[in-house]
């Protein structure tokens, strides 16, 4: 977690074909990737306290090449478990979502939990990653938690930083760490101050009417691998729902839908075809049903060729807001090691620097100022004194 991290190859080539949905909803801003056929259930993913929806674009790119629909959000601002329940059934009512598969990571499964146990007519699945039932554990290591509102954003962030354990690790997992600490300097000091008022608030996850067999436990079960949520908690969610599908992973640390996607994309793929999600393949632009290049999502074209020749001036069937271009609008991923050059580097000196200067400066003061009085204060009345003295 040194300096700038320079964005990887392959999320940058991800950024340049999947658009950034950002609506306002309410008094609530949502911002998310949606990505895949239309026609498909979406797979919903849900980060974790230090995260965004960018964090799951490995999966995005993955899974809607094999036919998936996947949509990764922001947690957006909001103050409360019920809130949260509130804010998120607007968001799939007016984006015409009705039944949802729940990927949840840490705060995001918790939040996946209990949005299931309040709306169960629209959660069809649930895949639960180093999540918990309830937040007593993270209350009682957070004594300020009343004030979190109007903590700073730096203090928040260095708060958020502490539970992300750095190293050694091994590079895979260091460069999911760096990445997803990148994230976090994206978030602003409202977005982090709502995030840990969830981890706190007192809450917990009630019976659920979902059976266990549309659930899957996905963790890393190893010793050695360091995780934030303590092991006792991951047991806790093993004995509720003793019939989940168990998903081992064999290393990963807290991001393993990062650290290790092919792992992570596989025991998701194996899950949505378990509860029963039909992939549509032939709706993949540039993918036909039978494997072969082009797009066979128009039925009844005449020939290979004539679909190929049209092909560019055809919707592209993900709904990605771009216009057409004469190549497949998906196309395969580039080695995870490509370079990129001419890339734009984040500014990193902004408003919340100054905003992080004055405030220590006001700290410096508020500690300071009385022993200045105080210490001029003794130097004028011996002066005072002194000159007094000389009089007489």
């Amino acid at each position: 977690m040194k300096g700038v991290f320079p964005a990887p190859g392959d999320y940058i080539y991800f950024k340049s074909q999947v658009p950034l949905h950002k609506i306002p909803i309410g008094t609530k801003q949502w911002r998310y990737y949606d990505f895949g056929p239309k026609v498909v259930a979406p797979l919903i993913c849900l980060p974790a306290t230090a995260g965004t929806a960018d964090v799951y674009y490995k999966q995005i790119m993955s899974l809607s090449m094999k036919g998936y629909r996947v949509i990764s959000v922001d947690i957006p601002r909001v103050w409360s478990h019920h809130e949260w329940i509130q804010a998120f059934e607007k968001f799939l009512d007016a984006i015409d979502v009705h039944h949802i598969h729940l990927y949840g990571t840490s705060l995001g499964g918790f939040l996946a939990q209990i949005f299931a146990q309040h709306r169960p007519r629209r959660v069809r699945s649930l895949i639960l990653s180093n999540t918990y039932l309830d937040t007593r554990s993270f209350s009682a290591a957070m004594p300020w938690a009343p004030i979190v509102s109007w903590t700073p954003a730096f203090l928040l962030k260095r708060y958020v930083l502490t539970g992300i354990h750095d190293g050694p690790h091994e590079p895979f997992i260091a460069d999911s760490v760096d990445f997803v600490v990148s994230q976090v300097e994206t978030l602003s000091r409202e977005d982090l101050a709502s995030r840990l008022t969830l981890t706190v608030e007192s809450g917990s996850v009630g019976p659920l009417v979902l059976s266990d067999a549309m659930i899957t436990l996905m963790d890393v079960y190893t010793t050695n691998d360091f995780s934030a949520i303590p092991q006792h908690l991951k047991d806790e969610i093993s004995e509720r729902y003793p019939g989940a599908r168990r998903a081992y992973l064999k290393s990963g640390g807290d991001f393993p839908f990062l650290s290790r996607p092919d792992e992570v994309n596989l025991h998701l793929q194996l899950h949505l075809r378990r509860v029963g999600v039909e992939a549509r393949l032939d709706l993949v632009p540039g993918i036909s049903k039978g494997g072969s290049g082009g797009n066979s999502g128009k039925e009844n074209s005449d020939n290979q060729d004539d679909s190929d020749k049209d092909e560019p001036s055809k919707e592209d069937d993900n709904g990605a807001s771009k216009s057409p271009s004469p190549t497949n609008s998906h196309l395969p991923l580039p080695p995870e090691g490509t370079d990129y050059t001419n890339i734009d580097e984040q500014q990193q000196i902004t408003s919340e620097t100054l905003v992080k200067l004055i405030w220590e400066f006001l700290l410096v003061c508020y500690y300071l100022l009385p022993l200045y009085m105080e210490s001029t204060y003794s130097v004028g009345k011996y002066c005072w004194e002194l000159r007094q003295l000389e009089w007489y």
